[in-house]
C-alpha cells in the first residue's frame, strides 16, 4: 500500500522553505453523503493553510474512526483509506505547527474518550494560556501520567472538554470556551452531532455553508466551493454551533470584540476566498 514519505516542502527545496501558513479545518454534517470524500476535498481547498499532516474523523453514530499521517492531503489519503471512513459526519484537518513539533503524534484531529462517548478536534490558532490550561488538566486527570508527551494546545482543549462532569460535549464545551485565551477556531464531534466555535476576536476565520442534505463549516470559502456547499455566513467571533438532524443551533459563548488579523488578508487567504460578511477580499491582495 502507498504511504506518505512524510517529507514537508522545505525539506524537499532545502533552503527554499516558502510560506507556512495557519491551519485549515473542515466538518460536515450530511446523512447519506460520502463524508469522508467531502471532507478529502475540502481540505484540499485548504491545503495552502498548512503542509505538515492531515487527518479525517468520521462517525456511523456508534463510533469515531480516525486516519492521519503526515504530508499533504493528496499523499496521506487514497480511495482505499476514504473508503473506509464511513459515516454521517466528519471533521478533517490539514496542520502548519505553531505550538508542539512537527510529529505523527500531534497531528489532528485529535481524539479523547468521555464519560458520554468519544470526542474528536482539530484546531485552527495559537492559544497564549496553554500553561494554565494544562495544569488545569492535570488537576483534573486521575493518573498524572495520561497527559505525558503532549505538546499542543490542541490535546490540551481536547482534554479539558472531556474532563468536564456536564451533561454532553456540548455542555462541556460551553463550560471551557470562556477559559480559552487566544486565537482559536475549533470544530468538533461527537458520534452524534457536529460543533464548531470560533474566539472572541475572531482572529481566525470559520465560515458556514449549506449543502443539499446537510451543512459544512471551513476555514475558507474555498472549502465549501468545492464540495458544492452555498455559503450562508460568517460564524461570529465568540459564537458557538451545533449541528445535527435537529439544524444548526447558535448560541453566543461570549461577546464578540473583534479584531482580526491582516495576516488573513495579505498572506493566508487565497484570492478567492470571502471574508468580513462575504466581501472579497481579492482587491487587497491586488
Amino acid at each position: 500500500m502507498r504511504r506518505p514519505d512524510g517529507l514537508l516542502n522545505h525539506n524537499v527545496l532545502g533552503e527554499d522553505k516558502g510560506p507556512q501558513d495557519a491551519c485549515g479545518v473542515f466538518g460536515v454534517w450530511a446523512p447519506g453523503e460520502e463524508v469522508a470524500k467531502l471532507t478529502f476535498y475540502g481540505l484540499y481547498a485548504l491545503q495552502h493553510r498548512g503542509t505538515e499532516s492531515a487527518g479525517i474523523a468520521t462517525s456511523d453514530g456508534e463510533r469515531i474512526l480516525i486516519f492521519k499521517d503526515m504530508g499533504l492531503v493528496s499523499q496521506v489519503f487514497t480511495e482505499g483509506d476514504l473508503a473506509t471512513l464511513k459515516g454521517n459526519l466528519a471533521i478533517g484537518h490539514c496542520r502548519y505547527s505553531t505550538t508542539g513539533s512537527s510529529t505523527w503524534v500531534n497531528a489532528q484531529p485529535t481524539l479523547r474518550p468521555t464519560k458520554y462517548g468519544t470526542l474528536a478536534l482539530a484546531h485552527n490558532g495559537n492559544l497564549t494560556n496553554t500553561g494554565d490550561l494544562a495544569e488545569l488538566v492535570q488537576k483534573l486527570e486521575s493518573s498524572a501520567t495520561s497527559m505525558s508527551g503532549v505538546t499542543t494546545d490542541t490535546e490540551i482543549m481536547t482534554a479539558l472538554i472531556a474532563l468536564q462532569d456536564e451533561k454532553n460535549v456540548e455542555a462541556s464545551a460551553l463550560a471551557v470556551l470562556p477559559q480559552l485565551e487566544g486565537a482559536f477556531s475549533l470544530v468538533f464531534m461527537d458520534e452524534h452531532t457536529l460543533y464548531a466555535a470560533r474566539d472572541r476576536h475572531g482572529v481566525r476565520p470559520l465560515v458556514l455553508g449549506k449543502l443539499d442534505r446537510g451543512w459544512v463549516v471551513a476555514s475558507e470559502s474555498a472549502g465549501l466551493d468545492i464540495v458544492g456547499a452555498a455559503f450562508v455566513r460568517e460564524i461570529e467571533p465568540g459564537e458557538f454551533l451545533s449541528i445535527d438532524s435537529n439544524g444548526v443551533r447558535s448560541q453566543r459563548w461570549a461577546e464578540a470584540q473583534p479584531k482580526g488579523c491582516l495576516f488573513e488578508y495579505v498572506y493566508l487567504a487565497r484570492p478567492d476566498k470571502l471574508l468580513l460578511e462575504a466581501e472579497s477580499i481579492k482587491p487587497v491582495l491586488q
